[in-house]
């Protein structure tokens, strides 16, 4: 695991930013409603929030081999289900471990 304090990873990333989409301002209780599901979302798993540091920037998971290579990037999708199957395998494949995703049904 590794803190970035510099947030260099989110520039690796690609800098992104959580975008508003045009359409849900122009239908508020569409937008109330996605923000509404996606608290309740993160509420069932425990997950809380805050309004601290950079709210609105996008990160993601990057995985390096031990030459420091990446052998597996994640961009994050705001609202959407994070892939832990693939994310594990990738840590297995890095780490030599075997595919196992099929025992893998878990996710975030």
């Amino acid at each position: 695991m590794y803190l970035d304090s510099s947030l260099s990873f989110y520039s690796a990333l690609g800098d992104r930013k959580l975008k508003v989409p045009v359409r849900s301002l122009l239908n508020p209780f569409k937008a109330y409603k996605y923000v509404k599901e996606m608290n309740k979302r993160l509420a069932s798993k425990n997950i809380e929030g805050n309004f601290k540091g950079e709210g609105l920037k996008q990160g993601g998971v990057i995985i390096f081999d031990k030459e420091g290579i990446v052998k597996y990037a994640y961009l994050e999708e705001t609202g959407s289900v994070l892939p832990v199957a693939d994310i594990l395998n990738a840590v297995r494949a890095v780490g030599g471990e075997d595919d196992l995703s099929k025992n893998e049904n878990s996710e975030l």
